[in-house]
């Protein structure tokens, strides 16, 4: 038995430090992250609304009872005048009824904004899982370059170390000066202080995500790391207007947008429909008891029942310009929607944009510096042999040697910059993003 709970430990242990991968991370924050689960809320408090808004076309009904005491002071003039308090006890009982007749289409016109409202709060939920999916992909692919840079910092630290252990051979055999091999230790230096800094920048890079999916302070959290070919750097760019025109038509957001100038513009008919009468139908009916009337309590239960039944016609004549001043702000808001609109949609064409000229400048840069890294390495290799052999001095070697690690970073910058433009450029057309 114990055999078997320590094995289930151990299993539970494996499952927390099982690395993480890309569609593992975003299907976990579509689920726990705060800003999804918020907006959820929203859209369920948005149902609960819409159906309150229904009711209002259904007949109210309501009872009330109402229970009183009096006191009553009486003087008896007899052979002596005697003062008496008499309490009387009184009930009042009724059952109301109302309904809404006409109203000039205000109530549909009310629950059909609702319902544009509700399915808008639907589609804020589906843009905040999309947010979510962009942050998560950014911050996964930021960790994955932050590792490749370390791995260059520690290639650069590990080099520099060689090259002092070599300069300090040659300097036992005299052939390095103490100023020569000052200057490899200065660089092995730096070298270690910028392995420290990719290091450090690693581990915050997982941490920004291990916040993004609101892991707990206590769990283990480590990504897988996929390698990351030519092919996904060198794909091709999905077209800008296709890209463009599939967001305008899918994207959450958008949709969400276009209900929010529907709904501003049934508030307009809303507030159009207070101008006409509205014709209400009411019903009542009412019975009490008092203690003073001498008669039986259920007896005058009966006796005493009054029914009532009415029409109401309200006719707005004037109102201090609060119609008018509804139907105004209404057309108001209207318009701002309509601007908001466009400039979602204009937002949109800038992210878009940007995404596509980042994609194609990144695919320009890398394939430029494979070359200038194809040609640094063989430098450096070529520099380095010179060195071993005596015929260049320090300056030259760390020269070669920083254009060799400058190279691989600037290779490594694009790779990633391309990465994840594309990927997002995908992602708004509706395309998987596994790595």
């Amino acid at each position: 038995m114990q055999g078997q709970e320590q094995l289930q430990l151990q299993l539970q242990e494996q499952k927390k430090a099982a690395p993480w991968t890309l569609q593992q991370c975003i299907e976990y924050a579509r689920v726990h992250n705060i800003e999804v689960q918020t907006r959820e809320v929203s859209k369920a408090v948005s149902d609960v609304e819409l159906e309150q808004t229904r009711a209002q076309r259904f007949p109210t009904l309501n009872f009330s009872s109402n229970f009183g005491v009096s006191f009553q002071n009486t003087t008896t003039y007899n052979d002596f005048m005697e003062q008496t308090d008499a309490a009387a006890y009184s009930d009042n009982f009724g059952l109301n009824t109302g309904v809404t007749l006409y109203s000039g289409g205000k109530i549909n016109k009310t629950i059909r904004q609702k319902q544009l409202n509700n399915t808008a709060s639907g589609y804020d939920v589906d843009q905040a899982l999309f947010d979510i999916e962009i942050s998560v992909i950014q911050a996964y692919l930021q960790i994955l370059y932050a590792n490749e840079s370390y791995k260059i910092a520690q290639l650069a630290a590990d080099l520099s170390r060689s090259q002092v252990e070599r300069g300090q051979e040659m300097r036992k055999a005299g052939s390095m000066s103490r100023g020569d091999l000052a200057q490899l230790e200065s660089q092995a230096a730096g070298d270690n202080y910028q392995e420290t800094q990719t290091k450090n920048a690693l581990a915050t890079a997982k941490l920004q995500l291990k916040q993004l999916l609101e892991l707990d302070l206590e769990e283990t959290f480590e990504v897988e790391f996929p390698e990351i070919d030519n092919y996904a750097v060198l794909t091709i760019i999905p077209d800008l207007a296709t890209v463009y025109h599939t967001a305008l038509d899918n994207l959450p957001q958008m949709k969400s947008s276009a209900l929010g100038i529907e709904s501003a513009q049934m508030d307009i008919e809303i507030a159009k429909a207070s101008r006409v009468p509205t014709i209400t139908a009411s019903a009542s009916i009412n019975t009490g008891t008092s203690s003073s009337s001498g008669t039986a309590y259920f007896e005058q239960l009966g006796t005493k029942i009054n029914e009532n039944v009415g029409l109401n016609l309200s006719i707005p004549i004037f109102n201090n310009k609060q119609v008018r001043t509804n139907i105004t702000k209404a057309r108001l808001q209207s318009r701002t929607a309509e601007l908001q609109d466009q400039s979602t949609r204009k937002q949109l064409l800038s992210t878009i944009e940007s995404l596509h000229n980042n994609a194609v400048s990144a695919q320009s840069q890398y394939i430029s510096a494979n070359e200038q890294l194809k040609a640094a390495q063989i430098s450096f290799e070529v520099v380095s042999e010179q060195f071993q052999a005596g015929l260049i001095n320090t300056i030259e070697l760390i020269t070669g040697q920083n254009n060799y690690t400058n190279a691989l970073s600037s290779q490594l910058q694009a790779k990633f910059q391309a990465v994840l433009a594309i990927k997002l450029l995908k992602l708004y057309q509706g395309q998987n993003n596994e790595i």
